[in-house]
């Protein structure tokens, strides 16, 4: 049995190619011995292994098709009923072959990351004088079109000028840009929409979509998840203090003060307080709007409090997660209501389709009276 005849009712869709992934014929996917695709707020990988035979003249053949190679791209994805919802579009950048005397049970291992990886590959060095960072950010990935990005990109608040500061890079786009979401408060990361086409987010995290369905626990018939655990770190929440800035006219020095995180709208009633505290030492030698922004970066970076783990079994849970989004909880009380899903790994083999997952939110008590079933 393939993994594209799983007895789940859910089926894997699987395209590799260069340079545009295609359906591949039924001995490759009949090869496929299980899938993995991690989806995280730095990027997303996947993992696949799959049943090697050698042929006597040819040696392994899966070894020598261009559709394998390294740098190859790859489309994973599922399709639950008859939608396919995408996981992944990536690109192979690891081979690993196990041989085995015993036939049949020789294996290659392809693993590799999303399309966002073709913007680390080079270092650069450039200036960007009078551009803000949002422009700078759709410029550069507006010159990736090949890869199926399209940009998502929120404006930035601070407009630098040539006399007072200009934007360099000193490194490849994907750190650069990364870089640049990270001062601002934002995020970066690639979202997979169709094959080869992708959404390339830039701007803060997104709370505001419609929830997944809920994880149920302590129901009497409704139970949905394998396992699930939570901790609540007081360590983790971080707040700035002695940040100050000089107002260029007057020269007076200006307290900075707290300013609340970018992660909006909250999910809690009961945020976790706040008791470390970072000084901005280097806010004295920025503008006003760069003081402020480093600011806010600063309290947005840090860790949530309250963490969510657990897995689910795909066909009872009856959905597919996708990380980077809300889902709701049932059955913890102080620990129910709408949880930011932070990473969510999808291992699928014959027979087989599990999701184990990391949520998080600032604190306890949920700000909604109920979730999305």
């Amino acid at each position: 049995m393939s993994l594209l005849d799983s007895a789940l009712g859910i089926r894997i869709l699987l395209w590799l190619g260069d340079p545009i992934p295609l359906p591949q014929p039924p001995e490759v996917t009949e090869a496929l011995i299980s899938a993995e695709v991690t989806q995280t707020d730095d990027g997303d990988g996947f993992q696949l292994v799959f049943s090697i035979a050698q042929d006597t003249v040819a040696g392994f053949t899966l070894l020598s098709d261009a559709a394998t190679g390294l740098f190859s791209k790859v489309v994973v994805g599922v399709i639950v009923g008859a939608l396919p919802q995408i996981l992944i579009n990536g690109v192979i950048t690891h081979h690993q072959v196990d041989p085995h005397s015993e036939p049949g049970a020789s294996t290659l291992t392809l693993s590799g990351r999303d399309v966002s990886v073709m913007m680390d590959l080079e270092d650069k060095s450039a200036a960007f004088p009078n551009l803000p960072d949002f422009v700078i950010a759709t410029q550069i990935l507006a010159s990736y079109a090949e890869l199926g990005l399209i940009p998502v990109v929120t404006p930035t608040a601070d407009i630098p000028l040539f006399l007072q500061r200009i934007p360099r890079q000193a490194e490849t786009d994907l750190q650069f840009v990364r870089r640049m979401a990270r001062r601002n408060g934002f995020v970066f990361h690639v979202n997979p929409l169709l094959p080869n086409v992708n959404q390339a987010v830039f701007g803060p995290e997104l709370r505001a979509s419609l929830p997944q369905s809920a994880f149920n626990i302590n129901t009497i018939t409704s139970d949905n998840v394998t396992s699930l655990h939570f901790t609540n770190d007081g360590l983790a929440p971080t707040g700035v203090a002695g940040g100050s800035f000089i107002e260029p006219i007057s020269k007076s020095i200006i307290p900075i003060p707290e300013l609340p995180s970018l992660r909006l709208p909250p999910l809690v009633l009961s945020p976790t307080a706040t008791k470390r505290k970072d000084q901005l030492r280097q806010s004295a030698n920025e503008t006003p709007s760069r003081a402020f922004l480093s600011s806010v970066s600063k309290v947005t970076g840090a860790p949530e409090a309250v963490t969510g783990t657990g897995e689910v079994d795909t066909q009872h849970y009856g959905s597919v997660l996708q990380a980077r989004g809300l889902v709701g909880v049932r059955g913890v009380s102080a620990y129910d209501g709408l949880y930011y899903l932070r990473q969510v790994t999808h291992h699928i083999e014959v027979g087989k389709y599990t999701q184990s997952f990391v949520m998080t939110r600032e604190g306890t008590d949920s700000i909604t009276p109920v979730v999305v079933p």
